[in-house]
């Protein structure tokens, strides 16, 4: 199970979309799941039948692997549900081999409303438990050691003993996982949330460490998600910071100014021109004084490839990208410019374009903040 909390592209178009097969929806959320979830139906059916458990076996096995992560699907929806009551919405949930991912506009930038989400997952599966405990209860049902064999064992006890697992695992304090956010938030309310998310990826990387060692020796599968905590905690991590350093910028403060732009009747040459003369790769298209959309380098490769230089600028330009005022908070259209499939933001005042935003340049402007802080600091040391 992981939860990305980080800006990303539209509910169309999840991680891995290419990949992903729409379900439906629940709650109004876009349920995916990843192709790659066939590999590991196969797997199951495969063990059982080398098993000698026959077809009836095999049904039985996939049953059981669909209904854990039915669990894991409500495990997602509860933390997506939680983070709407809190104004965060969630863009979609996609199911993979590994477990689930909600992603979320944004985590709760307070740590109490951060804590209630990162703990209502893990709760859902606390609630199915003790369902499945009733249930088990009134059917006379063992609860009983036998049951922790997932492989084997009553269908309700082996489930009712995935979702204590789950729970369980879950609130472990390896960030971000669901008890790596509540480590962080109970640490934000005390510290600053930049040195409480940098305490709390430390303490997920050293659980990294202890899931590697111990996969190692008894699971490869704990490996594979020592490799997934420790590049977690660290991303987090940075765009923690990354976040900390634009608080209180103006995107004035960021954008191009110096720029060139096309028109949609000029051909792709032109913009070849440009590049080749100016370095600038991303243009924004105006007409009749108004921006109509936006041309990134892989636009102009593609059309080169596809039509030549003689295709039109229309042919390749963008027409959904991200607006943004001079004055506005940085950050914050930081993060609409992630969630956009457009690379190159537009700053537009007035109706007219006054300059342009894009990854290249908000990474410049952080480099040159941290050399301006650490200069900063050693004069004072």
């Amino acid at each position: 199970h992981r939860m990305n909390a980080r800006p990303s592209p539209p509910a169309t178009a999840p991680e891995g979309s290419a990949w992903s097969w729409r379900l439906g929806s629940l709650a109004g959320i876009p349920v995916y799941v990843h192709a790659s979830f066939t590999i590991l139906l196969a797997w199951v059916a495969l063990s059982h039948l080398r098993r000698g458990e026959g077809a009836r076996g095999m049904a039985g096995g996939i049953l059981f692997t669909l209904c854990l992560f039915g669990c894991v699907l409500l495990h997602e929806l509860g933390h997506a549900l939680m983070a709407r009551r809190f104004g965060v919405q969630t863009r979609d949930i996609t199911l993979l081999p590994i477990g689930g991912v909600a992603r979320l506009d944004a985590m709760p930038e307070r740590p109490a409303h951060e804590l209630w989400v990162a703990l209502a997952g893990p709760a859902v599966n606390v609630v199915i438990a003790l369902v499945l405990m009733g249930v088990l209860a009134v059917l006379h049902g063992p609860l009983g050691p036998e049951g922790l064999q997932v492989a084997s064992g009553p269908f309700l006890t082996r489930l009712f003993w995935v979702n204590v697992g789950l729970a369980a695992f879950n609130l472990l304090p390896a960030f971000p996982m669901d008890g790596g956010r509540v480590l962080r938030a109970a640490l934000a309310m005390r510290l600053d949330r930049t040195r409480a998310t940098d305490l709390a990826a430390r303490v997920g990387q050293g659980m990294a460490l202890l899931f590697g060692m111990l996969g190692l020796a008894y699971n490869p599968m704990l490996v594979l998600i020592a490799v997934f905590v420790w590049m977690g905690a660290r991303a987090e991590a940075s765009m923690v910071h990354v976040k900390s350093a634009l608080h209180g910028m103006q995107v004035s403060q960021a954008m191009i100014t110096d720029f060139r732009t096309l028109s949609p009747d000029e051909p792709l040459a032109h913009a070849v021109n440009l590049t080749l003369a100016s370095f600038q790769q991303d243009f924004p298209v105006v007409e009749a004084g108004h921006a109509v959309g936006v041309v990134t380098h892989a636009d102009v490769l593609r059309g080169l490839s596809e039509g030549g230089p003689a295709t039109p600028v229309a042919a390749v330009m963008q027409r959904d990208f991200a607006v943004a005022s001079p004055n506005e908070s940085l950050d914050a259209a930081l993060a609409r410019l992630q969630a956009s499939p457009c690379r190159a933001m537009l700053v537009v005042r007035g109706g007219a374009l006054r300059g342009m935003v894009t990854p290249d340049n908000v990474a410049e402007l952080l480099t040159m903040a941290r050399a301006v802080e650490s200069a900063r600091a050693a004069h004072r040391a």
